[in-house]
């Protein structure tokens, strides 16, 4: 017997309920619920869409930036070194062309050096040979026509020799 067995009961109450809501507006008010909830969480997914499309444009953007930056960066880098160099360079230039002027300047103080030392030298024996040809003549000349000689031919050594 069907009616005696409680799972046919508990079918019937179960239509009976599902009829019930049906006439009360239960299962529009359970739908429209759904409905709007699914709504909901569509609108959340298109937000997080859209949020991560910004991300994506934004992590792009920053990372043309960065890369525009270290080249930036690399440039500055070669040119600074480039300078670097060009400074080195016209230093070193600068460096040779002053030690060979001093270098020029001491071979010029020295050459100076060398021609008075050597003027003075001449001068020295040429006033030692005009006072030893002097005493030399004294001794064998006296009297005033000696000394005028002396002085003549002192005269013509000092002429000769400067």
């Amino acid at each position: 017997m069907f009616f005696m067995e409680p799972e046919f009961w508990v079918a019937v109450a179960f239509f009976i309920f599902v009829g019930i809501a049906w006439k009360m507006g239960a299962f529009k008010a359970l739908v429209d619920g759904l409905d709007g909830r699914s709504a909901k969480i569509s609108a959340e997914l298109e937000d997080a869409r859209q949020l991560r499309e910004e991300a994506q444009r934004v992590l792009a953007d920053y990372q043309k930036r960065r890369q525009q930056a270290e080249s930036e960066a690399d440039d500055i880098v070669k040119a600074a070194r480039a300078e670097a160099e060009r400074l080195a360079q016209d230093a070193h230039a600068k460096l040779a062309d002053f030690v060979a002027r001093r270098t020029k300047m001491a071979e010029q103080k020295i050459a100076q050096a060398e021609v008075q030392a050597t003027a003075e030298v001449r001068a020295a024996a040429a006033e030692a040979a005009v006072k030893a040809a002097e005493g030399i003549l004294r001794n064998r000349v006296h009297g005033g026509s000696g000394d005028a000689l002396v002085s003549q031919g002192l005269a013509e050594v000092r002429a000769k020799l400067n």
